[in-house]
């Protein structure tokens, strides 16, 4: 969240990206029977973190501003910070993936379970996933490992998606399928109908460098891409 809100500092106050930020949240897979996150409360949460300086400016790198945000949700657990109440703290709110050392793709985060910082400086993350035990626990690098969850896309939002853009892809093969950051090469447009997005999109995937044409229904989009939306 603290990038997403880096990405347009100067607007965040404003009512429309309040609201804007709100219905990403609220759309993110995972969210069925949760709360609702109202575009108040993301503009009262900027006001008090503002306010106490709990963030500091240190980076514009997505996953550092990540860590921080993580580790200052921990903190006021641990701590039980009154000023910051933990069922109206937008951070615990949202969600997460991770991308796993076993095989470099990108898993659902259940639960932070903690975190630790290495005598590098660096900050790894517990992490549980989605549909997996305690078994399959991770210690992730907050810095390039782990960040908001991105979002898939409905057939209508195809257009959002312009050559270049990082996207998460879901790679078939014949023993796995897994979720890996890809690159847009090349969109072919097509009439949507009755089956919704017929466009065609020519990926290369970063962990590999193989390139495959998906549907629209195999992408998820970064966060920040829809903030950043006119």
């Amino acid at each position: 969240m603290e990038q997403l809100i880096n990405d347009s500092k100067e607007q965040c106050m404003e009512v429309q990206s309040c609201k804007k930020l709100a219905k990403l949240f609220n759309r993110s897979s995972g969210r069925a029977g949760k709360p609702v996150v109202k575009w108040t409360e993301i503009q009262s949460w900027y006001q008090q973190n503002q306010q106490q300086d709990t963030f500091k400016e240190t980076s514009s790198n997505e996953p550092k501003n990540l860590a921080n945000a993580t580790e200052a949700v921990t903190q006021n657990k641990a701590t039980g910070n009154p000023n910051i109440p933990e069922e109206k703290d937008i951070i615990s709110r949202l969600e997460f993936e991770a991308r796993s050392s076993k095989d470099g793709a990108w898993y659902d985060v259940d639960t932070l379970l903690s975190y630790r910082s290495l005598s590098s400086g660096e900050i790894e993350i517990h992490v549980r996933y989605v549909g997996f035990g305690a078994e399959e626990d991770e210690w992730v690098n907050a810095k390039v490992s782990i960040r908001v969850r991105s979002i898939a896309l409905e057939h209508s939002e195809c257009h959002t998606v312009k050559v270049g853009d990082l996207v998460v892809c879901f790679q078939e093969r014949q023993h796995q399928a897994r979720y890996y950051d890809a690159h847009v090469l090349e969109i072919q447009r097509r009439w949507h109908d009755i089956r919704g997005c017929r466009c065609l999109f020519l990926i290369k995937y970063t962990h590999d460098n193989t390139e495959e044409k998906v549907r629209l229904r195999r992408l998820c989009c970064r966060p920040e891409k829809l903030v950043n939306l006119p």
